[in-house]
């Protein structure tokens, strides 16, 4: 299910990893600087999604192995989990403060959009009741691996959106652009 950025590929993901996206960012054009800096947002949002997506698969089957492995209900038996999925699903909190609220839900594109598709489509959570523990354990494992890449790519497009941001902010604090621009 993982999809590997490629270097000179064509997808966002490929140019926004891409060493030369941040290359020489202190001698962009504001107004280059600024797109890179939105594609490589929007890059970290829809893999952000994917991840938040991975995630829930995971703590949904893994909630299921520890109800079937602590002797609650039979396997067949899925209303216990389907009461809990609040609990399951829901909010711990934020893991990481940021300083730019994300109101807009985004929209994957492209392979997060595929990667999203195949994850969605796979019949293990709609056949839950069907699955030994082994199964479970087993998609746990691979689902959990998935995410583990899905993280890395993750924090890999966050550091150069860092870098885009840092070289945004000192200019704006040299004084080499001017933050009246950005109301015109």
């Amino acid at each position: 299910m993982s999809v590997e950025a490629i270097p000179g590929g064509k997808r966002r993901i490929d140019r926004v990893l891409d060493p030369r996206f941040v290359a020489g960012i202190d001698r962009l054009a504001l107004k280059e600087l600024r797109k890179r800096r939105e594609d490589a947002e929007a890059e970290e949002e829809g893999i952000s999604y994917l991840r938040r997506m991975l995630q829930g698969r995971i703590d949904i089957l893994r909630a299921e192995l520890l109800r079937r492995t602590t002797g609650s209900n039979g396997a067949g038996d899925v209303g216990d989990l389907v009461a809990g999925l609040p609990r399951i699903l829901g909010d711990r909190g934020a893991s990481s403060f940021n300083a730019i609220p994300r109101i807009r839900m985004p929209l994957p594109d492209g392979q997060h959009r595929r990667r999203l598709e195949r994850l969605v489509s796979d019949e293990t959570i709609a056949r839950l009741p069907d699955l030994s523990v082994e199964e479970l354990s087993r998609a746990v494992e691979l689902l959990s691996r998935e995410e583990e890449r899905v993280s890395a790519d993750r924090r890999a497009v966050q550091r150069v959106v860092d870098a885009l941001r840092g070289e945004l902010a000192r200019r704006y604090r040299d004084g080499s652009a001017n933050v009246a621009e950005l109301l015109e």
